[in-house]
């Protein structure tokens, strides 16, 4: 008797991606500080189909002082796959924003003090939804998130400031 192997298909892993910039290349400057400091447009897929809601952190590890918090998102409806770019986080449902290390609620775009750095655009799936206020910390948010992350995917860009000589 010969008993056939059977094959687990391969689960499909969510990821995030921009229309703006491929992983691992230049953000174009007016995502930062340098041009109009206006947030990317984003999209991911392959979302586990029990998410509630999502969290988005958008970081600088290769800040001299320390990882540097540019955009932080969270209680994204989990039906969501996209952000638009320059999007009025007011008009998304229930979305709420964490304080980002200028201690505001908002996108702080690329604005590194020297060299390149890279930014990356970190996706949480979450089975529920965070009852934390506005203006919570990354780390306030990293621990309501524990135990709750469905998946998660990463984008990464990198941004290094245009000096303009003076004539």
């Amino acid at each position: 008797m010969i008993v056939g192997q059977i094959t687990k298909p391969k689960e499909i892993e969510m990821n995030i991606t921009s229309s703006a910039f491929s992983a691992g290349e230049m953000i174009p400057g007016k995502y930062s500080c340098d041009g109009d400091d206006i947030s990317p447009p984003l999209a991911w897929s392959n979302a586990p189909e029990n998410t509630i809601s999502f969290v988005l952190i958008n970081d600088d590890p290769d800040a001299p002082i320390g990882t540097w918090d540019h955009w932080i998102l969270f209680n994204i409806d989990g039906k969501t796959n996209e952000l638009a770019e320059n999007v009025d986080v007011s008009k998304l449902s229930e979305v709420r924003l964490g304080s980002n290390s200028w201690r505001r609620n908002d996108y702080g775009g690329p604005c590194p003090p020297s060299g390149t750095h890279r930014y990356f655009f970190k996706l949480y799936a979450l089975d529920t939804k965070l009852e934390l206020p506005d203006g919570s910390s990354k780390q306030e948010i990293e621990k309501a998130m524990s135990g709750h992350i469905l998946a998660e995917a990463e984008l990464m860009g990198k941004y290094k400031r245009k000096i303009v000589k003076k004539q």
